[in-house]
């Protein structure tokens, strides 16, 4: 989806009295969507979902992208402390069920923002995962409402091709080898032979939240 469609669409929504929210995580790849919207409407709200074990680098590029694009974020995360994110073995649940710590810590919290929007846009690609590729461009999401995906037919080059054009910063772990950015426990620095998300929850079996499983209706 071109600027000029996602322009259109974003109006579309608009004058129908569509309420639009966006999330973002953050990394490098996400700013190119971010770019976009801050320039077709910068007071469509970007939420931050913080589970509490993100890079610090991450909190502070945040900070440095809001002030630079202009945007409006807002932190949102879980009601359940950390203290009793545990298992029954007294682990914390990253530890020992990953896909419940993030149901807690991601899909609760944005199911909670579906109750009160009727658009997601979201920034999924179809070349990041086999069940992004399956996605479409609109798709009904829980809560009478819709998901948005105007990136689903970008693919890398286009992402970072569009980041050299406007001179967008970049996540500073990117230098380090690390180019999928999670929750620290759940993240490590790619392999040559890795794709994009493999990198995420390594050896788990494992490349999805349930943000982009659990938060769509089939």
């Amino acid at each position: 989806m071109t600027f000029q469609e996602l322009e259109t669409k974003i109006k579309e929504y608009k004058a129908e009295g569509k309420k639009l929210f966006t999330t973002s995580s953050f990394q490098t790849h996400s700013l190119v969507m971010l770019h976009m919207l801050s320039r077709i409407d910068n007071s469509i709200p970007v939420y931050f979902i913080n589970t509490g074990y993100l890079f610090p680098d991450t909190i502070a590029f945040k900070d440095q992208v809001a002030k630079e694009f202009g945007i409006k974020v807002l932190d949102v995360k879980s009601s359940m402390p950390r203290n009793m994110q545990v298992g029954n073995d007294g682990k914390l649940l990253f530890t020992s069920d990953p896909d419940y710590c993030c149901y807690i810590n991601k899909t609760q919290p944005t199911d909670a923002l579906l109750q009160e929007h009727d658009i997601w846009i979201n920034g999924v690609r179809a070349d990041q995962s086999a069940v992004r590729a399956a996605m479409k461009v609109e798709q009904p999401a829980p809560h009478n409402t819709f998901r948005f995906h105007p990136m689903l037919d970008w693919n890398a080059k286009m992402i970072f091709q569009y980041i050299r054009e406007h001179n967008l910063p970049r996540h500073p772990m990117d230098a380090k080898g690390y180019m999928s950015i999670g929750c620290e426990p759940c993240t490590r620095k790619m392999d040559p032979e890795m794709q994009e998300r493999e990198a995420r929850w390594f050896g788990m079996k494992k490349t999805e939240c349930g943000l982009h499983t659990d938060l769509i209706s089939k």
